[in-house]
């Protein structure tokens, strides 16, 4: 079994992506996100949008938009203390296949990441705006073997209904579709757990440049923190319409293009 790891590790890992990893992410609509907290306590989720959200910016540079969402802001919040992540993007409708992407990530502001790509076009809706980037520095890029992903094929346009994009309304979103705050109202208030935001309460991790002291460690982290939240928060309240480009009038925004 060694063996056989070495080999995959020899043969197929890349510090970088080749061409062909390039084009796989240009296409790609969808991907899984893993990542962790400074104690290591892991947070999977899912980020979608129309071929191209996902943007390769260079051989060994990822980048993908942070819309809003519901608010907990935990994979954001454990970048913040954690920089290291997963990816995952899985092609299930063409080739069948996967690649994992494992890296570094850093927050960008949406100013900031405009400045430098000045590619990137303005979505006129701000729901569907971009508040946030993250940016991924690749360490590995190796592929998700086949064998296992299903075949699916995408439902044609006039049969499935609109997808809410950027929408706030709380059914839309799925509303309380697994029942989880009807159970928590039955509950008596001292028997519901208190769930604390603790990827934004803690501190940022080492790797971001965060040396903790051994002296008054908690108010240094408290400390940190307020201000990676303070930066959150003006990024967050700075999100206001913009119009689209002279140079592009007939972009109508991401997700207005027609879909197959």
């Amino acid at each position: 079994m060694t063996a056989r790891a070495d080999r995959f590790y020899q043969d197929q890992v890349l510090d970088h992506l080749n061409a062909r990893m390039q084009e796989f992410v240009a296409r790609q609509e969808m991907f899984f996100l893993s990542t962790a907290d400074r104690h290591g306590e892991c947070d999977a989720t899912f980020r979608a949008g129309p071929a191209g959200f996902l943007r390769v910016l260079d051989e060994r540079t990822l980048a993908y938009p942070e819309y809003r969402g519901n608010g907990v802001m935990a994979s954001i919040g454990n970048i913040s203390e954690n920089p290291r992540l997963g990816m995952l993007m899985v092609d299930f409708t063409r080739d069948r296949i996967g690649l994992h992407v494992n890296g570094r990530a850093r927050v960008v502001m949406d100013d900031e990441m405009r400045a430098n790509h000045a590619d990137l076009p303005v979505d006129p809706v701000p729901g569907r705006r971009a508040q946030l980037w993250v940016t991924v520095e690749v360490e590995e890029a190796y592929i998700h073997c086949a064998k296992h992903i299903p075949h699916l094929q995408k439902v044609p346009a006039h049969q499935r209904g609109a997808r809410a994009w950027g929408t706030d309304d709380f059914k839309r979103k799925g509303g309380d579709f697994f029942g989880a705050a009807a159970e928590a109202g039955e509950r008596p208030p001292f028997q519901r757990a208190e769930r604390k935001n603790e990827h934004l309460r803690g501190g940022l991790h080492e790797d971001m440049g965060a040396a903790p002291r051994a002296e008054g460690r908690e108010e240094f982290v408290e400390e940190l923190n307020a201000e990676f939240l303070d930066r959150v928060e003006r990024v967050l309240a700075r999100a206001q319409p913009r119009r689209p480009a002279e140079d592009e009038p007939g972009f109508r925004g991401w997700f207005d293009r027609r879909e197959d």
